[in-house]
């Protein structure tokens, strides 16, 4: 486990500490939103796998050092370098990625996440599973994959298509960033803290007796949430379900177009400045996901399409123009949807020749 003394804790990109029956593990690369590192990645699994052996933890709790968010994603621009480069590094983070979140989703102790500021991408990995998830007044939860010609991974074809409405298909196409109540509504975070509350919260945590079960854990939480403030999703729910509703991104601008009013007007930008070919990849990796029956079928299908991405013009010119030279005007090619072609969509759907996960047992469906 990752060590915590004193002359190691402050270089350590993840601390891990055990409190009497909370095992706890904290991201600790604030200076750059604690965006995750392959290194951080495998801090979390060993954590994890200890935790999960000891009888004496009964509870995680997953936290982000610094004010300003709990994970900001994946290191994109170490992705960008080594895609860049040839390397097999981009590969083995996102397969590492994938399977620690898979492994979240199914952890058999309570798994308390504080959601607190940036949760973006990888950030969201590491949290939407989690069994217990906290959100706050400061909470600003996206999947802008979109515009950096990639498109919403971590499993996002599945999370994204649990609800019965269309506010997934709007999360993953526009990026939008979501606050503490569109979160909840969207079915991405179970409860609202005050920011201000948190270090009492995290106390109480601390302090659970041995032995505690997830009920005791739930009923801990809730005595210090609260009821968050109005989101900005809910007044537009009737709207999304309706523009969002098709299965061509074509027939979704469309609907937009010839929308009124200021939400309409808004979208049009938004996904006007998307990548064509990010925008159709998402919606069929959406579609698919919705008549997909396991998490990690759903990871498999984008484990596999990160190959194209690795291959594709649009992701290392969105990631030029947001994180290198930030000039925000990326050059997509296609430059409109109506160019973008069969093909290359398709190229996003070639099966892994190294899949994530192993073949399902004889008997078990893989959809």
């Amino acid at each position: 486990m990752p060590s915590t003394s004193d002359t190691t804790a402050v270089e350590a990109e993840t601390l891990v500490e055990r409190h009497g029956a909370l095992g706890r593990i904290r991201l600790n690369r604030p200076k750059a939103l604690n965006s995750l590192t392959l290194k951080m990645v495998r801090d979390i699994e060993v954590a994890l796998d200890d935790f999960e052996q000891n009888p004496a933890v009964a509870a995680v709790l997953v936290t982000g050092e610094g004010e300003r968010g709990l994970c900001a994603g994946g290191d994109i621009r170490a992705i960008y370098d080594g895609g860049k480069a040839g390397s097999d590094a981009p590969t083995t983070f996102w397969r590492e990625e994938y399977t620690l979140n898979a492994r979240i989703g199914h952890y058999p102790k309570p798994y308390v996440v504080v959601m607190d500021g940036i949760v973006m991408g990888g950030g969201v990995g590491i949290s939407v599973y989690g069994s217990h998830r906290i959100v706050t007044e400061r909470t600003r939860f996206a999947m802008p994959e979109t515009g950096i010609g990639f498109f919403p991974d971590i499993g996002a074809s599945w999370f994204l298509t649990r609800q019965k409405n269309e506010l997934g298909t709007y999360v993953a196409l526009t990026g939008e960033p979501l606050g503490a109540a569109d979160a909840i509504l969207v079915g991405l975070a179970d409860t609202f803290v005050p920011s201000d509350r948190l270090p009492e919260l995290i106390e109480a945590l601390t302090n659970l007796p041995a032995g505690s079960n997830s009920d005791v854990v739930s009923a801990l939480v809730r005595n210090f949430s609260e009821k968050p403030p109005a989101g900005a999703l809910e007044p537009q729910l009737a709207a999304i379900n309706r523009l969002f509703a098709f299965d061509t991104v074509e027939d979704i601008v469309e609907a937009v177009r010839q929308g009124d009013g200021p939400f309409a007007e808004k979208l049009l930008s938004v996904l006007s400045a998307k990548s064509p070919l990010s925008l159709k990849v998402t919606l069929r990796l959406l579609r698919l996901g919705r008549r997909t029956a396991r998490l990690e079928d759903c990871l498999e299908h984008e484990f596999a399409a990160t190959a194209a991405v690795l291959r594709s013009h649009d992701f290392y010119e969105g990631v030029r123009a947001a994180v290198i030279d930030k000039d925000r005007n990326p050059q997509w090619r296609p430059a409109r949807l109506a160019d973008v072609t069969g093909a290359e969509v398709a190229a996003y759907f070639q099966p892994s020749a190294h899949p994530l996960f192993a073949e399902p047992t004889k008997g078990e469906s893989r959809t």
